[in-house]
């Protein structure tokens, strides 16, 4: 018998009192904010790719891009190991203990970064450390989603927690909107010969003084697992908590169903949303570069706006039904998407098309971390939330941008469509079949 539900924490409180309400979007402005700053530090990486390569690799090696990308796929493997540290110690001694620390962990290696000599100077080892430093940035982001999306779930009110919790996606997209206005004044000042000589290390090195103010904004925010698991897993007796064994014998189907849920969303995301603006940053990289990054910096904005959209509309109509929608909008199209985008050079239709992707994409995000909280019991909510993600992240999100860089290296870019399309139907199966708009869930102390 798996370990008995814990009381409902004291913030699980009717949406009509004020003060109640308040405090709730306190802790969800704070939480954002941490999110927001990690986010940035994994998405500048993705932005400025192009920029730095040639400061970690021999500009004459033609697999130079693929290396760079390796590396931004490699650092996904560090995500589950991440998820499992982080999700057992915020389990344990509680969410905002996590938080604080995987913020820190990230603002280091951003830092590191920035200062690292180049490969002129320290050859192979310019290399080496870049690909330490985004692993150890890797562990603390599997940390992150997990605890975050944990903890925002839980510090919003019932009958707004689609709202509320929508905001870990809102910030999530923020950090990417970050780091591609951070290119774009960049691009306003400085050449681009400019930004690829010292202009990154800047880029890095504003994630980690951002995250010095996060650090302070986090100690702040409320706790919202209760202080009497915390004191039971200090004195030893919550043996349950956290525990990987708990996770596999009592947990295993909604382990399964969060890795499912997240399979299709993962790949839609990375794929949209990372592959989606290199494709347009790509087919203006002629002379007119500053369009393609106004193209990318708009879309991305309007993403960012659709969070909250979302998250309003799954309080009334239910989860389910949004799932559904961005399953068979992801399946339908995905495919064109692909295929198409990288060839569309008027800006207006570019645009165009991929907000139509991030309109889709948005019934997956908007309350992909509530319905993943939704089907865990609080004592290993953090750690079941964040260990199902991160495998399903590691296997289907992380590798896309490397995949579709080996699509077009091989001229094969159909097959990446058919691959996504694929995931994206299985994880709609699921949508379908297993889950269901009302019920009794973990999160209200409804299910038993």
């Amino acid at each position: 018998m798996s370990a008995p539900m814990s009381t409902p924490s004291p913030h699980a409180v009717p949406s009509t009192d004020g003060a109640a309400l308040r405090r709730s979007i306190s802790n969800t402005l704070k939480g954002s904010a941490g999110n927001l700053v990690e986010w940035y530090d994994v998405y500048v990486y993705s932005v400025f790719a192009v920029y730095f390569e040639s400061q970690f690799f021999s500009a004459e090696d033609k697999n130079s891009t693929m290396y760079v990308w390796a590396i931004f796929a490699a650092t996904f493997l560090m995500r589950p190991i991440g998820a499992w540290y982080f999700g057992r110690f915020a389990d344990r001694y509680g969410r905002r203990l996590a938080l604080t620390v995987s913020v820190t962990m990230m603002a280091t290696c951003s830092f590191l970064i920035a200062i690292t000599p180049t490969a002129e100077s320290i050859g192979l080892w310019a290399a080496v450390v870049l690909l330490f430093a985004r692993l150890l940035q890797g562990f603390a982001t599997g940390g992150e989603y997990g605890t975050s999306a944990t903890y925002m779930s839980e510090a919003a009110l019932p009958g707004r927690r689609g709202f509320l919790s929508s905001f870990h996606y809102v910030t999530l997209v923020g950090g990417h909107v970050l780091a591609q206005l951070t290119l774009l004044l960049m691009l306003t000042f400085w050449d681009k010969p400019q930004i690829s000589e010292w202009g990154w290390r800047i880029a890095f090195g504003l994630g980690g003084v951002a995250a010095i103010v996060v650090f302070w904004l986090r100690r702040t925010m409320d706790e919202s697992l209760e202080q009497s698991s915390i004191d039971a897993a200090r004195e030893g007796k919550a043996k349950a908590s956290g525990s990987m064994y708990e996770l596999f014998v009592h947990q295993w189907r909604p382990l399964l169903l969060c890795f499912l849920i997240t399979a299709g969303g993962t790949v839609a995301f990375y794929t949209y949303s990372v592959n989606g603006p290199k494709m347009i940053q790509s087919a203006f990289a002629g002379d007119d570069p500053m369009t393609g990054t106004l193209i990318n910096l708009g879309v991305l904005a309007f993403l960012m706006v659709l969070q909250p959209v979302g998250g309003w509309l799954s309080d009334i109509i239910g989860r389910k039904t949004l799932l559904v929608f961005f399953g068979v909008g992801g399946v339908l199209y995905s495919g064109y998407l692909i295929t198409q985008l990288p060839h569309q050079h008027d800006a207006v239709l570019a645009f165009l098309t991929l907000a139509l992707a991030f309109v889709i994409l948005t019934g997956y995000t908007s309350i992909n971390a509530v319905v993943k909280a939704e089907l865990f019991p609080t004592h290993v909510r953090a750690l079941g939330v964040g260990f199902g993600y991160a495998v399903a992240n590691s296997l289907f999100g992380g590798t896309a941008p490397l995949l579709y860089q080996g699509a077009l290296k091989t001229g094969h870019v159909d097959w990446f469509a058919i691959y996504v399309t694929a995931t994206i139907a299985v994880s709609l199966v699921v949508y379908v079949f297993f889950l269901t708009n009302k019920g009794p869930n973990w999160l209200d102390g409804t299910r038993r």
